[in-house]
């Protein structure tokens, strides 16, 4: 009862609210769910699938009849069998054991740009002209998605200055495989396909370069950094010459310093007759600021599931673009978007394209929340955002500088651009705890962060990318729990070393993760290898 409805004096009623802590008193939900294929009852129906009228039977006959033998199965799939609640609670179960953008202050995922995604944008997605295209329909039925790309291509243009936009990659890495491979057909059509086999790339650039260049046959080699933290410009010198087929090169790299002689980088391989990639997995920090092409570059890319805020999704659907100059215009991934002045269509018929990269033509319902962004926002918008994100990036620095047991290396004093890669190597020398250690603690307050890629050029990573959306107390407090993890680094060792002790379970085994006698992708492949099933 309160005490407002027995006439006592009201301001009793406020003291007995609990007041609240500094840090959030949270507790992750712990449910102990199986496996959906380990739930259900054999016979029970979320939904009864009508049999096909019988007019319908008698016009066509039974459908099945016309698959080849091949196709036919024997016997029905092994599907779970749940009513509609049990699955409704299946999965909002599993959805309160998990943190995300929504939920925590998401700015511990350095390098991944995870922002907030307007909700009106969903409503968009959720259309039942977007959310149920299928791609094999007829281009005459989807002429307004495929405006959309169209205009979105056109709106990337103008971001990175290029002169044609592919939004076929599936994601960032797809989109870096892509470049690779238009620079590798743009060499073989102009006869050096063989003596070009050299990517240069960078320490801190995003792995993928090197990864998708290796992939294609290259031999990679890595710039280290300077003591400024920059891409070593001699090591460059001494690396660019007659094999150099491409520069893959992430700017600003995932240290959040941006290199000021990009342009002095592109030049120096475009005169040993390379060309030049810019992964722009990190522009959300340059957006309407500096452009691709002014920094002399052949190829970009951008990320539509980072900077233009679409979810990641747990990795995937994501989205990504490419974006080149007109010289490798012919190269693209097939099919492009075509616009005659009257409809729009996917041009496949492109003899000198270096094939798709994906199945159809990208992740659509992203391609549209990334539209809905830019055109809500405007040209002003995206400069603003970019703005912010860098003020945010270094009103956390200033926070972060403060806490024991951190450093910031490279460029010492300089402001950074959207996120620092910071080191907890002095932590871990006065206490013994490590980076990956400090963000299992952070699970306790319902935050979490990222260390880097490996390898860990700067020892004991942390890398923390603000964005633009989240605001000052955000900030505060998140610095407010790393700054208490800190202090229990120092003073209650053992708290940090066994952590989490609040959170959905303790640790993962990682030996697990090491292993493909131990990876289960399938329900089949986990009662083989985990349940010991024949």
């Amino acid at each position: 009862m309160s005490a407002r409805t027995t006439g006592a004096d009201p301001t009793v009623e406020d003291a007995r609210i609990a007041p609240k802590p500094v840090l959030r008193r949270f507790h992750q939900a712990r449910w102990d769910e199986k496996l959906i294929f380990e739930l259900g009852t054999p016979g029970e129906r979320g939904v009864s699938v009508p049999a096909p009228e019988p007019e319908v039977v008698a016009a066509v006959g039974d459908p099945a009849a016309a698959l080849p033998d091949a196709l036919r199965r024997t016997s029905p799939p092994a599907l779970p069998e749940l009513g509609q609640q049990q699955v409704l609670r299946h999965y909002l179960r599993l959805s309160q054991e998990n943190l995300g953008a929504d939920l925590n202050i998401d700015v511990g995922q350095g390098t991944c740009t995870m922002k907030y995604s307007p909700k009106v944008n969903d409503t968009f997605t959720r259309d039942p002209r977007v959310a149920e295209a299928h791609p094999l329909q007829d281009e005459s039925t989807v002429q307004g998605l495929l405006e959309i790309m169209y205009r979105l291509e056109g709106l990337l243009k103008e971001i990175s200055g290029m002169d044609r936009v592919s939004l076929q990659p599936a994601a960032g890495s797809s989109a870096i495989w892509s470049n690779v491979a238009m620079i590798r057909a743009y060499f073989e059509a102009r006869g050096e396909g063989e003596q070009r086999d050299e990517v240069i790339t960078s320490s801190f650039s995003h792995p993928s370069n090197a990864a998708c260049a290796k992939t294609a046959g290259y031999k990679v080699i890595t710039l280290p950094p300077d003591a400024d933290g920059y891409p070593d410009i001699e090591a460059l010198r001494a690396a660019v010459g007659p094999r150099t087929a491409a520069l893959l090169i992430t700017n600003p790299e995932d240290t959040g310093i941006y290199n000021p002689r990009i342009e002095e980088f592109v030049r120096l391989v475009h005169e040993a007759g390379g060309l030049c990639a810019y992964d722009q997995a990190n522009a959300n920090g340059i957006l309407g600021i500096t452009r691709a092409r002014e920094a002399g570059f052949d190829l970009c890319h951008f990320n539509l599931h980072k900077t233009f805020s679409t979810p990641h999704a747990c990795g995937g659907p994501a989205a990504g673009a490419c974006g080149v100059t007109e010289a490798l215009a012919p190269y693209l991934p097939s099919p492009t978007v075509e616009f005659d002045g009257e409809r729009y269509r996917l041009e496949r018929d492109r003899p000198e394209s270096v094939g798709s990269v994906r199945p159809f033509y990208g992740v659509v319902p992203n391609l549209v929340r990334a539209y809905a962004w830019i055109m809500s926002l405007g040209a002003e918008g995206l400069r603003e955002a970019a703005e912010i994100a860098v003020l945010n990036n270094n009103y956390l620095l200033s926070k972060i500088r403060e806490i024991r047991g951190v450093s910031v290396p490279y460029a010492e004093g300089r402001p950074r651009v959207e996120q620092v890669r910071y080191s907890w190597e002095q932590l871990h020398e006065d206490t013994g705890v490590h980076s990956e250690e400090i963000g299992l603690r952070a699970a306790d307050f319902g935050t979490h962060y990222w260390t880097s890629h490996h390898p860990y050029v700067v020892p004991e990573p942390m890398t923390l990318e603000p964005t633009e959306s989240y605001s000052r107390a955000d900030l505060d407090e998140y610095a407010a729990i790393l700054t208490e993890v800190a202090r229990e680094a120092y003073e209650e060792t053992e708290v940090v070393r066994t952590a989490p002790h609040r959170s959905t379970i303790h640790r993962t085994k990682e030996e697990t993760l090491e292993s493909a006698a131990t990876w289960a992708v399938t329900w089949r492949a986990y009662r083989r290898k985990i349940l010991g099933d024949a």
